[in-house]
């Protein structure tokens, strides 16, 4: 977040900073947009991933976007030596639940330092109302 702040100068006065574990984060209000690169692929415990998504619906505002950057299927299955999940469309709206529209899916291939390649793939998304079970 510091290192974040002092890019930013002067414009970081009109940062709301926030800095929590996510699966315990209780949001205080509502944002137009929750940037996640590279968080809900590691987690791997259900419970974590339904933590994560409870505080994403209170925190999204309705017509607010969700982009999610995630290992794609077919990509690693470890960074930085730890489990992730794999994730396409289908799966991450799985997890997400009714409350949310895909709007663009991007797969990307990069390269690592290490000349491996690595699948990511790109998720926005706009929340919506849940619909009725």
């Amino acid at each position: 977040m510091a290192k974040s702040a002092k890019r930013l100068g002067e414009k970081a006065g009109a940062v709301n900073w926030l800095e929590s574990d996510v699966t315990a984060f209780s949001p205080d209000s509502q944002v137009a947009l929750w940037h996640d690169r590279a968080v809900f692929h590691f987690l791997t415990d259900a419970a974590d991933r339904q933590r994560y998504v409870g505080a994403l619906k209170k925190a999204l505002r309705l017509g607010g976007h969700l982009i999610i950057a995630a290992f794609a299927i077919g990509g690693p299955e470890k960074c930085s030596g730890l489990p992730i999940v794999q994730y396409d469309a289908a799966k991450l709206i799985a997890e997400l639940g009714s409350g949310f529209k895909l709007l663009e899916e991007r797969i990307e291939e990069h390269l690592t330092p290490a000349k491996r390649v690595q699948k990511f793939a790109y998720f926005r998304l706009e929340r919506i109302a849940e619909k009725e079970t």
